[in-house]
């Protein structure tokens, strides 16, 4: 701009000056008047929640408007994974919106792993008050200091059930209930190379082998956490003894016997309680991964997609279930046979009446679902997957509820 035109504008008629300071007054005005939205709720990085010796990341998702002291619920993702993939397709932060709490999502960093595993084979990041144990742990802290919560509970999958194993055995004073999806016994390895002896294919130790590397991990004389256990019977990743031996460590760690007291099934799958304070889930024909069920009903939750598998039950769902978080969410419907001595059994009628088992191809050879449901199948379980249908009038679906393919 010239000295010219820069003269003009200073030497400019005193009513535009004046209607200029009006217009910026009323801008003004505006900006200091008009209320600012508050940001919705959506995942965030926390940074700062305390020395964080195990180096990893922090993301929390928090509902709007969430009431001070609802619980902190933590979930681990698997290798491979991170933070927002396994926040969107686990279906936590739907459930925490539905009743009411925080989820924290910790997420490995590749300098300290180059799959993005949680180190649960490693000493140093095993032991209470050290490495990536105690990191998680400020998570927690920092989430309920907050929200005033007291409450607290750990899940995940693979290397992040085996970290929530670990979470259960070290930190029993913080986490009130642990979801152990696809995971290992805490204590089973201690390397690199005995941790795939762990994956595959197991180890086999006593109940009270394993209750004692638990017990040793810190001395506790309170009730310690609920424990519900997830497998895959198909599950080639970490062999699906691992549950078996998850069960046999908590019952014992946990002051019971390895005798259910109540045997059913659940959204088909099988289903066991011991003592009230452990549960277990084998889930039929399931490979490496978090089960989902994806939708919009009361027991469904979860999007599909890499180690996040739909086979038509949530467990994210159960999980705040058993933890009685869930608030006046119904019951799931289940066929109950109780083992007590003393027990009558009492049984729930399914709405399907017949089921049949095969591959997709089998279930098209004998004329049960069309072309269409044959390739919704084929890429929903695998071609070559064995699976179960149920029949709902003349149709055949893979869910139990009878809800269509």
């Amino acid at each position: 701009m010239s000295d010219r035109s820069s003269l003009s504008i200073i030497r400019g008629p005193v009513a535009v000056i004046m209607a200029l300071f009006a217009v910026l007054a009323a801008v003004a005005i505006v900006l200091v008047a008009t209320p600012r939205q508050a940001a919705a709720a959506s995942l965030r990085e926390v940074t700062g929640f305390g020395s964080n010796p195990g180096n990893l990341q922090m993301f929390r998702y928090v509902p709007d408007n969430l009431p001070s002291g609802r619980p902190v619920v933590l979930a681990m993702h698997g290798c491979t994974q991170n933070a927002s993939g396994y926040a969107s397709g686990t279906g936590w932060m739907q459930l925490a919106d539905r009743h009411r709490f925080t989820v924290v999502f910790p997420q490995q960093r590749s300098v300290n792993n180059a799959n993005s595993c949680f180190t649960w084979f490693e000493p140093g990041d095993t032991r209470r008050g050290s490495g990536e144990a105690l990191s998680i742990k400020q998570m927690v802290d920092k989430a309920k200091q907050d929200n005033g919560a007291t409450s607290a509970y750990v899940s995940g999958l693979s290397a992040g059930g085996a970290m929530t194993a670990v979470m259960l055995a070290t930190y029993p004073d913080v986490f009130a209930g642990g979801g152990v999806i696809a995971g290992l016994p805490f204590g089973c390895a201690t390397s690199v190379a005995t941790a795939y002896s762990c994956m595959s294919p197991g180890v086999n130790r006593s109940p009270a082998e394993w209750g004692n590397a638990v017990r040793g991990a810190f001395t506790y004389s309170e009730p310690r956490p609920k424990v519900s256990i997830w497998h895959g019977t198909s599950d080639a990743t970490v062999r699906p003894m691992n549950a078996n031996e998850l069960v046999e460590q908590f019952t014992n760690a946990n002051g019971t016997d390895q005798t259910p007291e109540v045997r059913d099934t659940v959204a088909g799958y099988p289903h066991r309680v011991y003592g009230d304070t452990v549960e277990q889930y084998e889930i039929t024909g399931m490979g490496h991964g978090h089960p989902v069920d994806p939708g919009s009903g009361v027991a469904q939750c979860g999007t599909a997609g890499a180690y996040i598998l739909d086979v038509n039950i949530c467990s994210a769902n159960y999980l705040v279930k058993f933890w009685d978080i869930d608030g006046t969410e119904p019951t799931p419907t289940a066929t109950t046979t109780p083992t007590g001595p003393t027990s009558s059994p009492t049984t729930t009628r399914p709405p399907y009446t017949d089921t049949a088992t095969g591959t997709p191809t089998d279930h098209y050879t004998a004329r049960r679902v069309d072309v269409t449901e044959y390739n919704i199948l084929g890429a929903r379980h695998g071609y070559t997957t064995t699976i179960t249908l149920y029949q709902c009038g003349n149709d055949w679906t893979d869910k139990p509820d009878c809800s269509p393919i």
